[in-house]
Formats: C-alpha cells, sequence, structure tokens
C-alpha cells in the first residue's frame, strides 16, 4: 500500500503538529509514522509525517494543493513525496571503484530501494562494471578547459535519465557552482575522514605517518564549499600500531561504503531535512 511521506520546517510555534496531524484525520489518513525536533537556537519546527494513502480522501496528485493552506498559515518549506515513487540515482566515480561496486549490489540486493540508470566517471575504470551491470556509462575526463562543456553533457544526461539523487562514490573532481546550484541538496559524497582532517591526496598516507589510532569517514551534501556541505553521517573504525598502511586502506574503504550507504537509504527514505548547513535526521 502506498504512503505519502511529508517533510516540514517552519518557524516553531503552537498548533503545528495538530494542524498537520488533524488534515490527514480529517480526510480519513492512517499515521504510520511521525517525528518532530525543534532546534530552539533558531526557533525552527521539523517534521517528518508518513501516512497510508488506504481510503485517504485525497487524491494523490490533489493533496499538496489542499495542504497548501496550512502551508502557508504556518510558513512551511514542505516536500510531499510517495512510497511508491522510484528515486532514479546517478553515480559518479573516479578510479577507486568499492563504493560503486557496494551501491549496485546493495541496491540489486533490495536493500537501497531505487533505480541506477546512469554512471558518470572522468575515467574508464568504472566502464566494465557498468556494462556488467547494463547501466548506461557515460565517461566524461574533465579538464580546466573543458569542465563547463562536460558539465553541460552530464546534466543533459542526468536530465534524460530523470536522474532525482547524484551519488559521489569516490569522484575526484569538483563541481562548479551552476551545476551544484542545479541540483542543491541532491548530490551526497563520501569524504575519508572526519571532516576537515587529512583533506586532500594520500589521506591514509597522512593517517599512518601521523600514527593515529582511529579514522573516520563522513557523508554529506555537495554545496558551492568545498567539502563543507551538510553532514549526513559519520562513523570510525580503530587502528593500532600493528595496522600496515593496506590495513589503514582496506579499513577505511570499508568504513566508506558503510556511511555512504547509510546517507544513501536515508535520502532514498526522505529521512533527512537539510538547514543552516546542517541536517535533521530522522529515525
Amino acid at each position: 500500500m502506498c504512503h505519502a511521506i511529508l517533510l516540514v520546517s517552519c518557524p516553531d510555534q503552537k498548533g503545528i503538529t495538530a494542524a498537520v496531524t488533524n488534515f490527514i484525520y480529517e480526510h480519513n489518513g492512517n499515521i504510520v509514522h511521525a517525528d518532530q525536533h525543534i532546534d530552539e537556537q533558531s526557533n525552527t519546527f521539523f517534521m517528518r509525517i508518513e501516512w497510508s494513502l488506504e481510503g485517504f480522501k485525497i487524491k494523490k496528485k490533489d493533496i499538496g494543493g489542499q495542504f497548501q493552506a496550512i502551508a502557508g498559515q504556518f510558513q512551511m518549506t514542505w516536500e510531499l513525496s510517495f512510497s511508491d515513487q522510484c528515486t532514479r540515482v546517478a553515480i559518479f566515480v573516479s578510479r577507486h571503484l568499492h563504493c560503486l561496486l557496494d551501491l549496485i549490489y546493495r541496491q540489486r540486493a533490495g536493500q537501497l530501494v531505487c533505480e541506477i540508470p546512469l554512471i558518470i566517471s572522468n575515467h574508464p575504470d568504472a566502464k566494465t562494471v557498468a556494462d556488467d551491470f547494463g547501466i548506461r556509462f557515460l565517461e566524461m575526463p574533465i579538464t580546466k578547459t573543458n569542465k563547463r562543456e562536460q558539465e553541460e553533457k552530464e546534466i543533459k544526461a542526468l536530465n534524460e535519465e530523470n536522474v532525482g539523487l547524484i551519488v559521489l562514490a569516490r569522484y575526484h573532481q569538483i563541481f562548479t557552482e551552476d551545476f551544484v546550484s542545479k541540483f542543491r541538496n541532491r548530490i551526497i559524497n563520501i569524504h575519508h575522514s572526519f571532516l576537515p582532517a587529512f583533506a586532500g591526496t594520500n589521506p591514509y598516507l597522512q593517517a599512518y605517518e601521523k600514527g593515529v589510532k582511529i579514522i573516520g569517514a563522513t557523508s554529506h551534501y555537495v554545496t558551492e564549499k568545498l567539502d563543507e556541505g551538510p553532514i549526513i553521517g559519520q562513523d570510525t573504525v580503530r587502528i593500532s600500531h600493528r595496522d600496515a598502511l593496506e590495513d589503514l586502506v582496506r579499513k577505511g574503504e570499508d568504513l566508506e561504503k558503510v556511511v555512504l550507504s547509510r546517507a544513501v537509504r536515508l535520502a532514498l527514505q526522505k529521512k533527512i531535512l537539510s538547514y543552516s548547513n546542517k541536517t535533521v535526521i530522522f529515525d
């Protein structure tokens, strides 16, 4: 049975929860999940509410229009989606293929409910993977002189495939501000550390030379400021003096796969609200 999922943020005041839940109740909706949060520093209210459309009196196509009166009353920023909508995901990757393969395996196993119609890379390495799984592959080499031209081609392909979410599975290129602005809060990146520690090239070598006892990975939305977008998730793994450089790489790549797939799953389930360069992650 199809569910409606509503994400809401607005200035906090009395009556918001009652207005939203009454709207669902009055039209014969059955709430199956609800979560809310108030950021006291900014006085902002956040809500994710999900209800069954079985017996709901408003047609799917009309729900947003009828909810608009409540949204206007409380100055809401809101997004309505439905559980039977299958998000189409494009994966950007360079030469490290572990995250790409992990996402495809999870999608094929039903752990990530989405379609993956497109893989884009600045190198040819991922073409075999794309061919093996029957996914469209675009090799788009990037240089200082052709970046904007290539991005225009990428945007065209993304629109052709009706892509709703972009995942950077270790993609080692920086997008222009124009590209990012077209996909606001729709580009998820995985970073090989706790930002901004050990940023740049050879992060595991830097960590190894520092003798660290813990390494981490960070998933975040991409913004115009490099590696400073809203953080979705982070995790760590312990390191000991017995770990060689290749052990750090192996442990780090395992962690990257887990942290990235968690972020993608949350996005697909509409459980992330971004605000003020932060995120609210709903249960």
